[in-house]
């Protein structure tokens, strides 16, 4: 049997590119990211303007065309958490949104506690960091930064009073976030410095400077602080032990300590996108829909007793491939990541509401690209 031979074809021969366009396989790897069984294939961004100058096409990132195609679709709202899509958007600038979520945008919490009286099973520094812990209901845009050399006052500070005690002879207790007490006047613990006072009816000094109530300024009188949860457990006392303390919480962001960071998780994903590549009929439709353990894949009846695959949720894919593996799996379908359309999730710890959160970000993104623009210029 002789053996086929390929014509050759010479080089002036074959057909022109065509100019302002990319052929279809191009296409499809700037803007996808492939996923075989072995791992994700053409996962980089190709931003180089003259990558594809002699097809004709234009590669660079124009202002004009980022504003036509970018867009934010909100997917689920929450009081405590947002899904949405960002979409026409590179994946530096959807990380700069996560980076700054999770450690520069400001937060109230914890940072001084002064400790009258621990007899508990905790010790002073591991309380001072559980409390720290603990999410504070309260708009931070209504403070101000405190520095070293700055007094504490309602501007700055917030005051918070701990006194528990397990009596003698009773079971024991919890400690709950609920008792917590706020303190709108400031601190009620002297200085430890500070001499009695002569006259019996004048007030000692404090740890802090008050100059009125927090309580008598608007955004606090119909709206008290204090936790944003009620039954997170600070300590356990037994029979005879008492806990007492003050805690002055101040305003800090997330790269300085965990606990100013606003959002419990700040994550994103890029948009699964699942392609068929040929009819999946019969009993091989039913073990193909079997293999997905998330159901992105559903069955269809097209009539005269015949069913065949579909795929029904493809947001809901985790890209775990149990859809390609064995058999040949990976003939029926195609697993992809649209590089520019990213699923972002934003958990809030309760201090702001995610999409407060959201504009907030936005706003230190905006702030930044105006320095840089300041120092070129």
């Amino acid at each position: 049997m002789e053996e086929q031979k390929t014509p050759k074809i010479s080089v002036w021969d074959l057909p022109d590119v065509p100019k302002g366009k990319l052929p279809p396989h191009i296409e499809l790897q700037r803007t996808r990211v492939l996923c075989t069984s072995d791992a994700p294939t053409h996962t980089e961004n190709v931003r180089y303007s003259g990558a594809y100058a002699t097809m004709g096409v234009d590669n660079s990132l124009r202002l004009e065309h980022f504003h036509d195609n970018f867009r934010v679709e909100v997917i689920r709202l929450t009081e405590d958490d947002m899904e949405f899509d960002m979409i026409g958007i590179d994946a530096a600038l959807a990380n700069a949104f996560r980076r700054i979520l999770i450690a520069e945008l400001p937060t109230m919490a914890i940072e001084k506690v002064l400790i009258a009286n621990n007899t508990s099973v905790i010790q002073d520094e591991v309380l001072a960091h559980r409390l720290g812990l603990i999410p504070l209901k309260v708009d931070p845009r209504m403070f101000e930064y405190m520095s070293e050399n700055d007094v504490p006052n309602e501007k700055n500070t917030i005051v918070f009073k701990l006194h528990y005690r397990c009596e003698r002879g009773s079971s024991r207790i919890k400690v709950l976030s609920n008792e917590l007490q706020w303190l709108p006047r400031g601190s009620e613990l002297a200085l430890s410095t500070e001499k009695p006072p002569v006259d019996p009816t004048s007030r000692p000094r404090t740890y802090t400077s008050f100059n009125c109530s927090q309580d008598s300024l608007p955004e606090f009188s119909n709206n008290p602080i204090g936790p944003k949860h009620d039954d997170i457990i600070i300590a356990k006392l037994g029979p005879g032990q008492e806990i007492e303390l003050e805690a002055h919480a101040v305003k800090g962001m997330g790269k300085t300590h965990a606990k100013w960071s606003p959002v419990a998780t700040a994550w994103y994903r890029m948009l699964p996108e699942v392609v068929l590549l040929q009819e999946v009929e019969g009993e091989k439709a039913e073990e193909f829909v079997k293999k997905c353990p998330v159901n992105v894949f559903d069955i269809e009846d097209i009539g005269k007793g015949r069913k065949r695959a579909t795929v029904a949720r493809p947001r809901s894919c985790t890209l775990c491939r149990e859809c390609i593996r064995g058999d040949d799996w990976d003939k029926y379908v195609a697993l992809r990541r649209v590089k520019d359309h990213f699923i972002f999730t934003i958990e809030s710890t309760g201090a702001l509401p995610p999409e407060v959160l959201f504009t907030e970000a936005v706003k230190i993104l905006e702030g930044k690209c105006e320095r840089v623009i300041t120092e070129l210029s």
